[in-house]
């Protein structure tokens, strides 16, 4: 009676443990291709209503596909999707596991980047964050071709715009008297 009372709950735990895995549907790249068919409206504009459940297939997608090749595209698209709905906090956690999933990947670099400039810096005013941002893609990817943007974006950090331009017309005001014209 034991024996047969054990056969039965395991054979119950198995059904159960594939009925709960057959129901995380698998999804295909021409899936997500559709859905980023449905992202923007006809004018150009973001689609607020689709716009989550996009960022959410491709962070699916991700989760079902670790070692795809394009399995970092992916999760980089959906972190920017959520950057676009001002999601700050769904921006840094997708960005946090692009790093650490994919560290060497030619996304990370970009990714340290857009959270330094847009989610830190511009929705959430944390220039301290920001920094810490840019510093890391400076000495984590020092050979990336966006190390350049990383130090002068320390450099103008807590600078509005007209600041910046401000500067930007000085040092180029020094190059034409420097000159010999």
């Amino acid at each position: 009676m034991k024996k047969t009372l054990k056969t039965m709950v395991f054979a119950l735990l198995a059904l159960g443990m594939l009925a709960c895995s057959g129901n995380a549907k698998k999804i295909t790249v021409e899936e997500l291709k559709e859905a980023q068919a449905v992202l923007f409206n006809e004018n150009g504009t973001l689609n607020e209503k689709e716009a989550p459940k996009v960022a959410e297939k491709y962070c699916q997608f991700v989760k079902q596909n670790p070692g795809d090749t394009a399995a970092v595209k992916w999760l980089f698209h959906a972190m920017e999707i959520n950057l676009m709905l001002k999601d700050s906090k769904k921006s840094i956690e997708i960005g946090n596991q692009l790093l650490e999933q994919y560290p060497q990947s030619k996304w990370a670099p970009q990714t340290l980047l857009t959270l330094g400039s847009f989610v830190y810096n511009d929705q959430l005013n944390d220039t301290a964050q920001a920094h810490v941002m840019f510093q890391r893609l400076i000495d984590e990817y020092p050979e990336s071709g966006l190390v350049e943007d990383a130090k002068k974006s320390i450099e103008y950090l807590g600078m509005t715009p007209e600041e910046i331009m401000e500067l930007f017309v000085t040092s180029q005001m020094d190059v034409v008297e420097d000159s010999d014209f």
